[in-house]
């Protein structure tokens, strides 16, 4: 037998990590600090969504989008240091089956997610649909028409877990910016001292303290990088004063509720 190929036996690693949200909130900028990081082998791609869209491709389907496990203990027996590897999918967050799907198969992964004002996260993820080409409407009108382009999605999904549904990806501009539901879902399956909580605002003014927070949590050494450029960074807030009010005050009672829940106030209002 070749040198080598006991380990390209063993098949692919397992992932360590998850960042699970939110979309616009910073995701794409501290995966690609992390895949920087010595200590880290990243997946093939950032956003993998096989909790979500891909599940039906099965585990090996998967594990083939992380490093080959004779590369990580290589690399471990280099380093004599932990090595870790993972993937960063917003959508984790908000769909339903994704905490429980991961639980079953990666109980203890640690989980990070990274959180910005629902205001400015709906409307990101509004102009962003509309460069798609997938939204004709107003923002004005297009979370008017949300509870309507919802009815009846989630319990499909519910019903049916092979039920995909476009609808509750795309157009849930409102719907996603209620952390509070989100996060009390994913805590179910895993304990507070596995999951990492970040403000995207403190995230975007200072992002070097906050990926030393992440690298901490992941047990990880200290790596500074020479720069922190920002990825996928969204264009300018042109959103309409009295638009932002009336977000403001029909998030206000979730994230109150967030607030109490996480033990910490990030002064959206």
């Amino acid at each position: 037998m070749k040198p080598g190929s006991v380990f390209r036996m063993l098949g692919h690693a397992a992932p360590d990590f998850f960042i699970i949200g939110v979309q616009k909130g910073g995701t794409t900028s501290l995966y690609n600090y992390l895949a920087r990081h010595p200590h880290v082998l990243p997946a093939t791609e950032k956003e993998i969504h096989y909790f979500t869209d891909n599940y039906s491709r099965g585990d090996a389907w998967y594990r083939t989008r992380f490093p080959a496990r004779y590369h990580k203990i290589r690399r471990m027996l280099e380093s004599r240091a932990r090595i870790l590897t993972g993937e960063a999918t917003p959508y984790y967050i908000f769909h339903p089956h994704a905490a429980r799907r991961i639980q079953a198969r990666y109980p203890h992964a640690s989980i990070i997610l990274m959180l910005r004002n629902p205001v400015e996260r709906a409307y990101s993820h509004y102009r962003y649909h509309v460069k798609l080409g997938v939204e004709k409407l107003s923002f004005e009108d297009a979370i008017a028409a949300e509870p309507k382009r919802l009815t009846g999605e989630l319990e499909k999904m519910m019903t049916d877990e092979n039920y995909s549904s476009e609808a509750y990806k795309l157009f849930s501009y409102l719907r996603r910016g209620i952390y509070i539901e989100q996060i009390r879902r994913w805590r179910e399956y895993f304990p507070r001292e596995q999951m990492l909580v970040l403000k995207s605002e403190d995230f975007f003014s200072d992002p070097a303290a906050c990926f030393l927070e992440v690298t901490q949590f992941l047990r990880l050494e200290r790596h500074d990088l020479s720069s922190y450029d920002a990825f996928n960074a969204g264009a300018e807030s042109t959103l309409r004063p009295d638009t932002r009010q009336r977000l403001v005050e029909y998030f206000r009672p979730c994230n109150e509720q967030l607030y109490d829940y996480l033990g910490v106030d990030f002064g959206w209002d």
